[in-house]
């Protein structure tokens, strides 16, 4: 897949992913993700958590730091989660952004190749 250069500058690995409420089994397709090997978790657009009609648990919330070392607080919800060919299920905290975040609790379970010169991403099959 290659890197995203409209949403980015510089380009950055952007995956396309399925997300599935685990309640009412709607489905949310093409939902963006940036590929950050350098963020701890996932987090999901609240506009896909919106769209599915997700229940958010406004009783548990994350305090999430940003690289510059800011804070913020992020939701939880429970969903399905598809990335290539896999399902992930549990809960995941949700951005106001318009693209999520693939993190490490994701990321750890499959072998990515990050192709920077090339400006393209792929699973590494074994």
């Amino acid at each position: 897949m290659k890197y995203d250069g409209l949403r980015f500058d510089p380009p950055a690995p952007l995956a396309f992913v399925e997300l599935r409420d685990s309640e009412s089994a709607r489905i949310e397709s093409n939902v963006p993700m940036l590929i950050d090997s350098g963020a701890d978790v996932t987090l999901v657009p609240r506009f896909a958590v919106d769209a599915l009609g997700s229940r958010v648990d406004t009783e548990t919330t994350r305090e999430l730091m940003s690289f510059d070392g800011s804070t913020s607080v992020a939701h939880v919800v429970r969903l399905e989660l598809f990335f290539q060919g896999r399902i992930f299920r549990g809960q995941f905290l949700i951005t106001n952004d318009d693209v999520g975040v693939l993190g490490r609790n994701l990321l750890n379970k499959i072998a990515l190749v990050l192709h920077g010169p090339r400006q393209e991403w792929y699973e590494l099959k074994s």
